[in-house]
């Protein structure tokens, strides 16, 4: 008889399946599903390493199992092992997450620029998520993974909401509307006039936007609003028309009409702009669960009736406007506008000409909007001149790539069409591609020592050996997610899964979401510094020499496409927007590495593909330079240029609509300053000129997005992020 001694002393029989039921957990913690034979060789494994009739200590029995499991799956002797080193290592984590939470009531948080950590709700949103990162560091990485990440060569976005929530969304906004849907305990019906309408999609977006951690976008939001702006036209013409009474004549019924017509769309008018305002001091004052602001975005330009283009000319328009107390007004950041550019309908002469350029003037006094060509080179033009789909981007930048209806990852036939409302994106994984590419150079050197350098593998063969493993351990990550995320219920998000704002999302809220539900969520692999990594490979910057920077983009396409076949997942490549990673990332190369040229010299690392922000580039310059490096990230990419407060309009519409034929998604990029003593406005000073105040609120372009730099004179950025915007020339 075997017995086991417990802590206390007692003695209990021996039970296999109490160990099975140990080892399932386990499992389960780690996405494995052991089979009843691997169970059962764990048993066999322990019970041949004890003699009959043994009284074994618990703690013995417990490296038993271990060393079994070992046999069976490292994966799960790694997660058995961390359970039982619960005590001492949630001590460690709570110690963490203690000491995060004083640092927020005397330090505060710069990390995010749109999460005011002075806010109580911010500073909760901050804690459960460092909790949350922890919990997810401890039970849900690989020794493997929590290694490459702890050491820097992959950085996990978002770690503390992973395993909640999705990413970024095209919501679909019309699928929730039509018909009526139910929000929290109510039952709301299809919105009868415009102005319910704008209230109503407030509503929605504050809710859903804080079910999930990332962008939430509404596409196409003129043809949207469209039709529920006719319906307060014919409502408001009736109005008239009951109340100027009936006409005695033709002549008499032609003027009434016209008078009805000119009444209706004054009210239309003033319901567009009341809608737009009130949506914009919804969005930029009503912080949600997350402890930040939603990062919203629509996107509009396409539609030519009279309502679509009125909604377009007057979300700019309300932009441009501002808000706060008069003469202290100026732009919000949220929604972020988008103009999907048609060069056959905003081209020059063309019918939409009009609308681009009042494009441009708001974007030369806003920053926004941002522009997407639809009809230009690369990946989202070829959709759309094909299928006349846009693809708007999910909060700052990211991409979808494509689904079709019914055949899923590639078209049925030739009349099968894309699907891109609707989708998510369930997170991105960064690869730091200046500590691989230095890892390779020291394994070179080591190896030449050690074998001569004729026998020694080359620089290039190393890195790419090194970059398929980083990338091999993010591919079993956004994998194990997929699982994970599929067992979830669909009442975890209602308006997302059960109310229509997800494709296919009319589950019933007990119901688990399921893999195929999944199927048409994107995952990423996140491109950082290449600048500097071309210049460690050969000391060139990307304006010199971009040739090795563009071998990294071609070798991770090829494995994207690769991975795709094999997972059934939909991997795309992404041009990260590094907040706090570009700091981050000079830190952890530096502890790895120590002081090199070219890295460490500057507090932060250039984003993505992009030239470093102090090139003294021209525009034109700079788009040629990153045109190819552009169209590798289809999973989300923007292309910005900077220009001065003297900005020449001519030349801004002459780059805006280049970059538009080079298939970009350009970004205008300015400086806004504002006093709040004095209302003047100004830029590249650190006090007013006109009354010599500090108290200011500036508006730069933080990536592929914008925020506040300082509000009200208080630094909302963290300061590697604050030296990048000083050092800009070309950004």
């Amino acid at each position: 008889m075997i017995r086991i001694i417990k802590k206390k002393g007692s003695l209990e029989d021996f039970d296999a399946e109490k160990i099975k039921t140990a080892i399932t957990k386990s499992a389960q913690r780690v996405m494995v599903k052991l089979t009843d034979e691997q169970k059962e060789q764990v048993v066999r494994e322990i019970l041949s390493n004890i003699k009959d009739d043994t009284d074994i200590p618990i703690l013995t029995m417990h490296n038993l199992v271990e060393t079994a499991l070992d046999k069976v799956d490292e994966r799960v002797a790694k997660s058995y092992r961390e359970y039982r080193d619960n005590k001492a290592s949630f001590a460690r984590m709570l110690d963490k997450v203690y000491n995060k939470k004083l640092g927020l009531n005397f330090i505060g948080d710069r990390s995010n620029a749109n999460a005011d950590s002075a806010i109580i709700t911010t500073q909760r949103a901050i804690v459960y998520n460092e909790l949350n990162s922890e919990l997810y560091k401890k039970f849900f990485l690989t020794t493997e993974e929590e290694k490459a990440m702890s050491e820097g060569y992959i950085y996990i976005h978002d770690r503390g909401s992973r395993l909640d929530t999705f990413n970024c969304c095209l919501a679909d906004v019309k699928n929730i509307l039509t018909g009526g849907f139910e929000m929290g305990n109510l039952h709301y019906n299809e919105p009868k006039t415009l102005d319910v309408a704008f209230d109503l999609i407030g509503d929605i977006i504050m809710n859903m936007a804080s079910c999930q951690y990332g962008g939430y976008t509404i596409s196409e939001i003129d043809k949207l609003l469209a039709p529920y702006a006719e319906k307060s036209y014919i409502k408001y013409y009736d109005e008239y028309i009951s109340i100027a009474g009936d006409a005695k004549s033709s002549a008499d019924e032609n003027l009434l009409k016209s008078l009805a017509d000119e009444y209706a769309m004054k009210k239309i008018t003033r319901d567009f702009e009341q809608g737009w305002q009130g949506l914009e001091m919804k969005l930029n004052s009503v912080g949600s669960s997350r402890g930040d602001y939603p990062f919203t975005a629509v996107s509009f330009g396409l539609g030519t009736g009279k309502f679509e283009t009125l909604c377009s000319s007057i979300a700019m328009k309300v932009r441009k406007g501002g808000q706060g107390a008069d003469g202290f007004k100026h732009p919000v950041l949220f929604p972020k506008l988008s103009l999907l550019y048609d060069k056959d309908l905003h081209g020059e002469g063309k019918e939409l000409e009009w609308l681009f350029l009042e494009a441009i003037d708001c974007s030369s006094k806003a920053m926004y909007p941002d522009y997407i060509s639809c009809t230009g080179d690369g990946y989202c033009g070829d959709i759309y001149k094909k299928y006349k789909k846009t693809i708007s981007r999910m909060g700052c930048r990211a991409t979808l790539a494509p689904w079709y209806e019914r055949g899923g990852f590639s078209p049925a036939d030739e009349n099968d069409s894309p699907v891109f409302e609707g989708r998510m994106n369930m997170g991105a994984i960064s690869i730091h591609f200046p500590m691989i590419i230095q890892k390779a150079k020291n394994i070179h050197m080591e190896e030449s020592v050690k074998l001569g350098q004729d026998k020694a593998r080359s620089v290039d063969d190393i890195f790419f050996s090194e970059l398929t493993y980083y990338c091999e351990l993010i591919r079993g990550i956004h994998n194990r997610t997929f699982e994970f995320f599929s067992k979830k219920k669909a009442g975890t998000n209602p308006l997302a899964f059960c109310q229509g704002g997800i494709y296919g999302g009319h589950l019933n809220p007990e119901d688990m979401l399921g893999r195929e539900f999944l199927r048409p969520m994107t995952a990423t692999f996140g491109i950082t510094a290449l600048n500097e990594t071309q210049y460690l490979y050969n000391g060139k910057s990307l304006v010199e020499d971009n040739s090795f920077a563009l071998r990294i983009l071609e070798f991770m396409h090829q494995y994207k496409i690769k991975c795709t076949a094999e997972d059934k997942i939909l991997y795309a490549l992404y041009a990260t927007p590094a907040e706090s990673l570009c700091g981050l990332q000079v830190e952890q190369f530096r502890k790895m590495f120590g002081e090199v040229k070219g890295m460490t010299d500057k507090p932060y690392t250039s984003n993505s593909f992009h030239c470093a922000v102090y090139e003294k580039i021209t525009p034109a310059q700079k788009q040629d330079i990153e045109y190819k490096m552009y169209h590798y990230c289809t999973g989300g990419a923007i292309q910005y240029c900077r220009y001065p407060l003297g900005y020449n309009i001519e030349a801004m519409i002459k780059m805006v609509r280049r970059a538009m034929d080079m298939g970009f998604y350009e970004g205008v990029n300015l400086q806004l300053d504002y006093c709040e003593d004095c209302g003047h406005q100004f830029i590249d000073s650190d006090t007013c000129p006109k009354c010599g105040s500090g108290n200011l609120t500036r508006i730069e372009r933080m990536n592929g997005y914008l925020g506040y730099s300082r509000v009200r004179g208080r630094t909302m950025y963290a300061d590697h992020k604050l030296a990048e915007f000083k050092d800009r020339v070309s950004m």
